[in-house]
């Protein structure tokens, strides 16, 4: 990314390792729309300011610029990133087509919890990868991180939420995660429409015949349709709504 007197540069193909990655963001544009991009921008911004603090003027002017640059037409999956590298920084962004996405979503109990900075995204995210690698062979597509005491935090690319007698509740707010943008859409939704919403520390077993939500900026709202050698959970009856209210929050990028 540009500095004062520096421009774009297209790079056609580039290791994703490519130095170390400091703080990284996502979402996924729909034909020029983003659901709480603002957000994004926020996060990616104090993620900065977490890790270095002396890059906070340059990664404002970064984020309006890559945020210009998005595709007005299509499905993507862009993603900007901090990297230090040879004892700078550089500035990333990565377009890239959306993947394939689902609504449904089986998920185990992470085998451990790999974060080093859980309030930064972005230096755990191959660790992270490392956990829903390692749930893969018993049939998950997602492992959730528990804390030393047995209670849901997040999943590992992922927010959690579940519905207990009516409530929809989050895990409890003290617990270090980073702060889910889709998880906060939902939030903000369910307040306006008068959801009785709760945070609690609670283990799997406590979740046996709850509706569980895994919310991602790729996927938006899948189901957790089962918990491998975990709690049996509810069909996603509730479902409909989350993904309404998060369809309501996508707004066109800025410029369209």
């Amino acid at each position: 990314m540009p500095g004062e007197d520096r421009t774009w540069q297209v790079v056609n193909w580039c290791d994703p390792h490519d130095g170390t990655l400091l703080v990284a963001d996502s979402w996924r544009v729909v034909e020029g729309a983003v659901r709480g991009l603002e957000r994004h921008r926020a996060r990616f911004l104090a993620g900065v300011g977490a890790q270095h603090p002396a890059e906070a003027q340059t990664a404002a002017r970064f984020v309006d610029e890559a945020i210009a640059a998005l595709p007005r037409h299509g499905d993507w999956f862009p993603r900007i990133e901090l990297r230090s590298r040879g004892g700078g920084v550089q500035w990333w962004l990565r377009l890239r087509p959306t993947p394939p996405t689902s609504t449904e979503v089986v998920v185990a109990t992470a085998p451990r919890d790999v974060r080093t900075l859980p309030l930064v995204k972005g230096p755990d995210l191959d660790a992270l990868l490392s956990l829903r690698t390692a749930v893969q062979p018993l049939g998950a597509g997602e492992a959730v991180i528990l804390d030393t005491d047995g209670h849901l935090v997040e999943g590992a690319y992922s927010g959690l939420m579940w519905w207990h007698d009516g409530v929809l509740v989050r895990p409890a707010d003290e617990l270090p995660r980073i702060a889910s943008v889709t998880v906060g859409l939902v939030l903000d939704a369910a307040r306006t429409a008068g959801v009785p919403l709760e945070e609690r520390r609670e283990r799997p077993e406590e979740l046996e015949g709850c509706e569980v939500w895994v919310l991602s900026a790729l996927h938006g709202l899948r189901v957790a349709t089962a918990w491998v050698d975990g709690p049996a959970l509810a069909p996603g009856e509730r479902a409909a709504e989350g993904r309404a209210w998060l369809a309501a929050a996508a707004a066109a990028v800025p410029g369209n």
